[in-house]
C-alpha cells in the first residue's frame, strides 16, 4: 500500500512539472514593466493545488467509504469505518491548512508580489471580498468542519454528514478560474464541478478500499464501490468532454489541447482498469494488483489537472466581449419576448438536465423491476415532473428569467408548485424501498426516521420553510445577490423545488416517513399556504418599490415594459398561478380524507364484528357451564 502511494505521488509530481513546463504554466520569463510573484509562487502555487486535490480526494474517499460503502449495523459504524473516519480527520485538517495557504499564494500570483511582501490586511480582504479568495476560504472552513466531525462522530448518521460536507468542500474552487471566465460559463462551471466531484469520489473511494485490512469487509464494500465508480466514470467523462470543448473553443491544436488529450487517455485507461475490477477483483490480492496500476494513472491525471489550472486556456476572442450584459449574465440580451423564444431559444443547464435524466432513468429502471405491480399513473407523474424541471431550467424561459421579473416569477411558480406536485405523486420513496439493495434501503430508512426529517415533516415546519423562503427571498434583499452568482442561482432554483416538494409531500404524499396527520389539519395547512401565496402576490402588486433593483436596473431589456410594470405583472402571475395547483392539491386531499374515513369505518366494523363474536362465544360458554 505504501509503495503504491509513493509511486502515484511520484508520477503526479513528475507529470505536474513536465506539464507546467510544456504548457507555459511556470514560465520564468520576466516581462518588463510587469510585477512578478517570484519563483516560490510560480512553482509553489501548482504544488499546493496538487496537494489540495490529493487531500480532498483522501478526505472524501475515507468519509464516503466509512459512511456509505462499509457495512454497518443500523446507525452504528463498524470498527473499520470508525478507524477510517479517524484517519479522515487528519487529512481534512491538512486540507484546511492547504486551502488557507492557497489564499496567500493565489493573491501573490494575482498581485505579482512575493509571498513575503503581502500585507496581512490585503490577504484578509482577498479572502473575504474576491471570488477566488472566498472559494478557498469556504473550502478551508468546510474542511475544518469535516475534521471536527471526524473527531466526534460515533454513528453512521454523523459520518454521513461528514461525507456530504467533504464532498461539498471540494466544489467551491470549481466556480472560479478558467471555467468561470470561459465562454458559456454556466455550462463550463457546472461541468467542472461535476468533473471534480466525480474524480474525488472515484479516486478517493479506491484509496479508502486499499486501507481496509479485514478481508471480510472488502467484498461488500467493493461491490458498492463498483457501482459508484461506474457512475463517477460516466460523470467524469461526459463533464470532461463538455468542459474541454467550452474551454478550447474549437482550438484543439494547442499545447493546452494536447494536455487535455493526455488527460483523456488517462481517463480511458482508468475506465479499462475499472472494468477489470468489476470482473476479477473481488479477492483482496487481485484487487490490490489492479489498484496499483489504477493509482499510477490517477496520479498522472491529478498532475495534469493541477498543471491545466495554471496553463493559459485558448479561449477564443469571440467569448471576450465589451457588452456589459454579456459580462453580467453570460450571454447577449435576448430578443423581444415571444412564445416561440420562450420555448425555442434554449439556455441549457447541465446540473438540472443531469438530475432530470438520472431521475427518469433510475425511476424507470425501478418501475420495470416491479413490472405490473407499480401503477403506471405514478410513472407518468414522475416522468412529467422531471421533464418539466428540465424544460423550465433549460429552455428559453430560463434565459428570459434572468432579465424579466415576470418570467422569473413564472419559473419560480412552476418549480415550487407544478414540478413538486408531479414528483410527489410519483411516490419515489416507496419505489426506492421496494427496489433498492439492502445497503441503500437501510440508509434511506435512517434518513426517513432521523430527527431532521421528523422536524421538517411537521406540517407547520414545512409551511414555514415554504413561506419564509418566499417572503425572505423577495423582501429580504437576497434575489439580486443570488441572480448575480451562478452557484447562488443554482441554489435558488434547487431550493424552489425542494421547499415545494417538502410542503406537498407533507400534504398529499403517500410515501412512508411522513407524520400521520389528520386530513382536516392538512386541509387547514393547505389553506394557510394559499393565503401566504395570495398575500405575497397582493403585497408585491401594490408595492411601488422595486425588488432587487441592483440587478434588474442593470439587465432590463430596452424592448420590455417599465420595471415596475413588469414587477406588477410578476405579482399578478404569482397571485393567479396557484389556483390550478391549489385546486388539484385540494382534490387529492379530499380524496385521501374520504379514503381515510372509509378505512376507519371498515376498521371499526371489523372491531365491532370481532367484539360481537367474542360476546356470543362468551354467552355460549356461559350457557354450557350452567348445564
Amino acid at each position: 500500500m505504501t509503495s503504491i502511494r509513493f509511486a502515484a505521488a511520484g508520477v503526479a509530481v513528475t507529470v505536474l512539472v513536465l506539464a507546467l513546463w510544456l504548457g507555459g504554466g511556470a514560465d520564468p520569463t520576466e516581462i518588463a514593466g510587469l510585477a512578478q510573484p517570484g519563483t516560490v509562487t510560480v512553482w509553489g502555487l501548482p504544488v499546493l493545488r496538487l496537494l489540495s486535490d490529493v487531500l480532498a480526494t483522501v478526505t472524501v474517499g475515507l468519509t464516503v467509504t466509512a459512511a456509505f460503502l462499509l457495512p454497518g449495523d443500523g446507525r452504528t459504524m463498524s470498527a473499520t469505518a470508525f478507524r477510517m473516519l479517524r484517519r479522515a480527520r487528519w487529512a481534512a485538517a491538512l486540507w484546511s491548512l492547504t486551502a488557507l495557504a492557497l489564499i496567500v499564494f493565489t493573491l501573490s500570483d494575482v498581485l505579482g508580489a512575493p509571498v513575503a511582501r503581502l500585507p496581512l490586511p490585503a490577504v484578509a480582504s482577498f479572502a473575504w471580498s474576491i471570488s477566488q479568495g472566498q472559494a478557498l476560504l469556504a473550502q478551508a472552513v468546510l474542511a475544518a468542519a469535516v475534521a471536527l466531525l471526524g473527531q466526534v462522530a460515533l454513528s453512521r448518521y454523523t459520518a454521513g454528514w461528514a461525507a456530504v460536507i467533504a464532498a461539498v468542500a471540494a466544489l467551491p474552487p470549481a466556480f472560479t478560474g478558467h471555467a468561470a471566465g470561459a465562454g458559456n460559463h454556466r455550462i463550463a462551471t457546472t461541468s467542472l464541478a461535476m468533473h471534480v466531484l466525480g474524480a474525488v469520489l472515484w479516486a478517493g473511494g479506491l484509496l479508502a478500499l486499499l486501507t481496509i485490512r479485514r478481508a471480510t469487509a472488502l467484498p461488500a464494500a467493493l461491490a458498492r464501490y463498483s457501482v459508484l465508480a461506474l457512475a463517477c466514470f460516466v460523470a467524469v467523462a461526459v463533464s470532461g468532454v463538455i468542459n474541454g470543448a467550452v474551454r478550447l473553443g474549437g482550438d484543439y491544436l494547442t499545447v493546452y489541447g494536447g494536455l487535455l488529450a493526455l488527460k483523456v487517455a488517462a481517463l480511458l485507461g482508468l475506465g479499462a482498469l475499472g472494468a477489470l475490477h468489476r470482473r476479477n477483483a473481488l479477492e483482496r490480492h487481485a484487487f490490490a494488483r489492479l489498484a496499483a496500476g489504477e493509482f499510477v494513472l490517477f496520479g498522472a491525471a491529478f498532475g495534469l489537472a493541477a498543471a491545466l489550472s495554471r496553463s493559459p486556456a485558448p479561449i477564443p476572442d469571440d467569448t471576450i466581449s465589451d457588452d456589459p450584459i454579456v459580462e453580467t449574465i453570460g450571454f447577449p440580451m435576448p430578443a423581444p419576448l415571444s412564445a416561440a423564444n420562450l420555448l425555442g431559444d434554449p439556455l441549457p443547464d447541465l446540473l438540472f438536465l443531469t438530475v432530470a435524466a438520472a431521475g427518469i432513468g433510475c425511476y424507470l429502471a425501478g418501475a420495470r423491476r416491479l413490472g405490473g405491480r407499480w401503477p403506471v399513473i405514478r410513472t407518468i407523474s414522475w416522468t412529467a415532473g422531471m421533464l418539466l424541471l428540465a424544460a423550465v431550467t433549460s429552455l428559453g424561459i430560463s434565459r428570459y428569467a434572468y432579465v424579466l421579473f415576470s418570467v422569473h416569477m413564472v419559473q419560480h411558480m412552476l418549480l415550487s408548485m407544478a414540478v413538486p406536485i408531479l414528483l410527489v405523486l410519483g411516490a419515489p420513496v416507496t419505489l426506492a424501498l421496494r427496489t433498492l439493495g439492502p445497503a441503500t434501503r437501510e440508509w434511506l430508512l435512517i434518513l426517513l426516521h432521523s430527527r431532521v426529517s421528523r422536524a421538517l415533516t411537521h406540517p407547520l415546519a414545512a409551511l414555514a420553510v415554504y413561506g419564509v423562503s418566499l417572503y425572505g427571498l423577495y423582501f429580504g434583499g437576497l434575489l439580486g445577490w443570488l441572480m448575480r452568482h451562478h452557484v447562488g442561482h443554482l441554489a435558488m432554483l434547487a431550493h424552489f423545488v425542494l421547499a415545494g416538494y417538502l410542503l406537498f409531500w407533507v400534504l398529499i404524499g403517500v410515501d412512508p416517513g411522513r407524520r400521520r396527520v389528520a386530513p382536516p389539519i392538512l386541509v387547514l395547512v393547505h389553506f394557510a399556504s394559499m393565503v401566504l401565496h395570495a398575500f405575497f402576490g397582493l403585497t408585491v402588486l401594490q408595492s411601488t418599490t422595486l425588488i432587487a433593483p441592483e440587478w434588474y436596473l442593470a439587465v432590463h431589456p430596452p424592448w420590455a415594459a417599465p420595471l415596475l410594470d413588469d414587477q406588477r405583472l410578476g405579482a399578478a402571475i404569482a397571485w393567479a398561478f396557484g389556483e390550478i395547483p391549489a385546486a388539484l392539491v385540494m382534490i387529492v386531499l379530499v380524496r385521501q380524507w374520504i379514503r381515510a374515513d372509509e378505512r376507519d369505518q371498515r376498521r371499526a366494523d371489523r372491531n365491532g364484528d370481532a367484539a360481537h363474536r367474542a360476546y356470543n362465544e362468551f354467552l355460549a360458554s356461559a350457557a354450557t357451564e350452567r348445564r
